[in-house]
């Protein structure tokens, strides 16, 4: 419900300042997002951080169901902030951020300042998967006035998937920027834990066991974790969104259009897919893109080259 009030407080005061051009309600919406942002990270106990297209949905809907099963919470309710905290204050206050807007209320625009001293999960993608699904967010699932908000393509152009993932802005380039800044400040943070979707796919239970133990300081229950993986399976996620079972969260978990696999929110959830829409001329150079200028600190070498696969 307080969501609700500062979001429409939100709309109404940029619906009263329609007459400003665009570019400065764009400044003054992003900055008012990121004032409710920075209120909400004072106040949470823990925060998990991404960029988008990382795999936040799945981690969320694992730890959903976690904290469903531990404390009887009902399936529809998705974990927000600090509804599961007011159910029962042992469950902590967990702020879910793609990090996007605090930096424009508060001028941190090269450092992570208002994360020192906060519990944080950095969730992390290979970046060439994270600008391939972005586009595919783009083109299904993303508002006009998100897209307008962010400086992605116009609503309604048409951007083939080379420009799109080779833009300075919404592409690779801002994608590398942003884990390459939190790779510079991963020291200051005072309780980091840093989660790769890769390692989330390869063994799941293992890396939300690690995610539980983090955000309560204790260990995980088993069973719990084990359920939740199972419920947050690729193939039953897509069944959830179809049935729209998570209603109270809006259109977060439903599909853009059913039976397009493409509109889904989960889509492909598959790693290394960005090779499949590139020619081989496009991959290498996508390689060689973040190769050069991603930090080597989350472990996203350049993949083997043929010869090299062939030889082990």
């Amino acid at each position: 419900m307080d969501s609700i009030l500062k979001k429409a407080t939100r709309e109404v005061v940029m619906a009263l300042l329609f007459w400003l051009p665009d570019d400065r309600r764009i400044r003054i919406e992003r900055w008012l997002r990121g004032r409710e942002e920075t209120r909400r990270l004072e106040r949470a106990d823990v925060a998990v951080v991404s960029f988008g297209k990382s795999g936040r949905t799945w981690l969320r809907v694992m730890i959903s169901r976690y904290y469903q099963l531990m404390y009887g919470i009902p399936e529809s309710v998705l974990l927000g902030f600090e509804n599961y905290h007011r159910r029962n204050p042992e469950i902590p206050k967990i702020f879910f951020t793609h990090d996007n807007y605090i930096k424009d209320y508060t001028g941190e625009f090269d450092s992570k300042a208002s994360f020192y001293a906060k519990k944080v999960v950095l969730l992390v993608r290979n970046p060439k998967d994270i600008a391939v699904s972005q586009y595919f967010q783009w083109q299904h699932r993303m508002r006009p006035a998100k897209k307008k908000l962010n400086k992605y393509p116009p609503h309604g152009t048409e951007v083939p998937a080379w420009d799109f993932v080779m833009d300075e802005n919404v592409g690779l380039p801002g994608i590398i920027d942003y884990l390459n800044l939190w790779a510079r400040e991963s020291d200051q943070i005072q309780d980091l834990l840093i989660v790769r979707y890769e390692d989330m796919r390869s063994d799941t239970a293992a890396v939300l066991e690690r995610v539980m133990e983090f955000i309560n300081g204790t260990d995980a229950n088993d069973e719990a974790v084990a359920s939740a993986v199972e419920y947050s399976s690729v193939e039953n996620m897509r069944k959830l969104e179809e049935k729209n079972v998570f209603w109270l969260a809006g259109g977060r978990m439903k599909p853009g259009k059913k039976g397009d696999p493409n509109t889904y929110k989960v889509r492909r959830a598959k790693v290394g897919g960005y090779k499949d829409y590139f020619t081989d001329d496009e991959v290498e150079k996508i390689d060689d893109l973040v190769a050069d200028t991603l930090s080597p600190a989350y472990g996203y070498e350049r993949p083997p080259s043929p010869d090299q696969a062939a030889n082990g």
